[in-house]
């Protein structure tokens, strides 16, 4: 089973980038729960459960991040947008592995 313990619960001060990660490792932690195949079905189910919610999370938060992105994006002045270059690690569909 995993050795690593569960993020504590963003709070409001903190930054998005920060709640962001923290989301992120918490998924992390999830998914090493559920391959280590120790959890009964029930446990299993809800980690399964709150790992989707995260991953909506997560991508809704990288949606707004590329809309910011293409704002910031300009040609002759006036706005356009450019598709990112996404590492080596993205599928073909621009999504990064869990």
């Amino acid at each position: 089973m995993a050795d690593r313990k569960r993020p504590a619960e963003p709070s409001g001060s903190e930054s998005p980038a920060t709640s962001f990660e923290a989301a992120l490792e918490r998924l992390e932690v999830i998914v090493d729960e559920l391959e280590g195949g120790e959890l009964t079905l029930e446990q299993s189910i809800a980690r399964y459960e709150e790992g989707i919610m995260l991953s909506r999370q997560l991508a809704q938060k990288l949606d707004e991040a590329e809309k910011r992105i293409e704002r910031l994006v300009e040609s002759e002045g006036a706005p356009v947008t450019e598709p990112m270059e996404l590492d080596e690690r993205a599928d073909p569909e621009g999504r990064l592995p869990l």
